[in-house]
């Protein structure tokens, strides 16, 4: 499986007769590559190319008289292949700008709703143009509202593009972006529980705590975040139940208790304790949820918070345990 797009990074000059026998004309032959004109200009001295593939590949090549970088959701020329892998902020800043440019215009003449949510494009972008993602993630977003039920897309896209447009996951974007995954068809269990890391940090910056991402514990083993301020210093890994519906448990309260109960078997278990358990239920229906909410059942794991969110922006949930964070900005607590 492809990963998110990345720079390849070639430290020699490339002359445009080099592009034209090393990288064209391979392409050319081996999926009907054109060279056409870039939409945008990169500034500084830079050289810039775009290819366009018969089948929808894309590729962008920048070079000036010392180095290239290649970007494509294509097959990677011979020339290039033993070149190292940049992310996006490890590049030049035209090269980066450029790239972005050309990407999004591309992907929003490809999906011209997705305009109307700059933060989302931008922020999945290295999925949404991916070589093998590319219509599943864009598809999960406009078929699936982003794995929340009983929604529309635009709902659920403005909510996230509200969170988004925060910036606090900014410096995360490719490990974050990627955990929706590259896969050639929609996984919409897996991808909803992406999504449910994203609410969650949602609730966590709306209750006022600073986020850091992927925390590496003692056991080898990697928790979702990392909450702070002033006073508090929390380890928090987050679990989406599926829907009852999608599952073998018997009701959604069997669907909470059993997926809190493998987590804590695992991950949390392995970790020795101290972690506050996120369970996101956002992918569960009114009805569901309700038979949650009156029961409040216990989760095997202490502290621990069992929530919901909907995509106009309400949080309800409840606490087990005595949770060191104060969320009362971040969700609507029922005890």
């Amino acid at each position: 499986m492809a990963r998110p797009l990345r720079f390849r990074y070639s430290p020699t000059f490339w002359s445009e007769q080099r592009v034209r026998q090393k990288i064209l004309q391979p392409l050319r032959s081996n999926i009907g590559a054109r060279a056409v004109t870039p939409r945008f200009e990169i500034g500084a001295d830079w050289e810039t190319h775009r290819f366009e593939m018969q089948n929808g590949d894309l590729a962008l090549f920048a070079r000036n008289d010392e180095e290239a970088y290649w970007m494509g959701n294509t097959e990677t020329p011979s020339s290039l292949w033993r070149t190292d892998k940049f992310g996006w902020q490890s590049v030049p800043y035209h090269v980066a700008r450029w790239s972005k440019r050309e990407l999004l215009a591309t992907l929003h003449e490809e999906e011209p709703w997705l305009a109307d949510y700059p933060h989302i494009s931008w922020y999945f972008l290295p999925v949404f143009m991916s070589k093998d993602g590319r219509e599943s993630t864009r598809a999960f977003f406009r078929e699936h509202a982003a794995g929340f039920p009983d929604a529309g897309r635009r709902e659920t896209t403005r909510f996230f593009e509200e969170f988004f447009s925060t910036g606090v996951l900014d410096d995360y974007r490719h490990v974050m972006s990627g955990k929706l995954g590259t896969s050639d068809h929609v996984d919409r269990v897996r991808m909803s529980a992406a999504m449910g890391e994203f609410i969650a940090a949602k609730v966590l910056t709306d209750a006022g705590y600073d986020i850091v991402p992927e925390i590496e514990v003692t056991t080898g083993h990697s928790l979702d975040f990392r909450a702070k301020d002033d006073e508090t210093n929390v380890l928090v890994e987050v679990t989406r139940p599926q829907p009852p519906a999608n599952r073998a448990a018997a009701g959604p309260v069997a669907a909470v208790r059993d997926t809190a109960e493998t987590k804590t078997n695992g991950q949390l278990a392995e970790h020795g304790g101290g972690a506050v358990l996120f369970v996101d239920c956002s992918s569960f229906r009114d009805d569901e949820w309700n038979a949650v909410r009156g029961e409040q059942p216990d989760v095997r794991h202490r502290p621990a918070v069992v929530y919901r969110a909907r995509p106009n922006g309400r949080v309800e949930g409840y606490r087990k345990g005595s949770v060191p964070l104060e969320l009362t900005d971040g969700l609507e607590l029922l005890d």
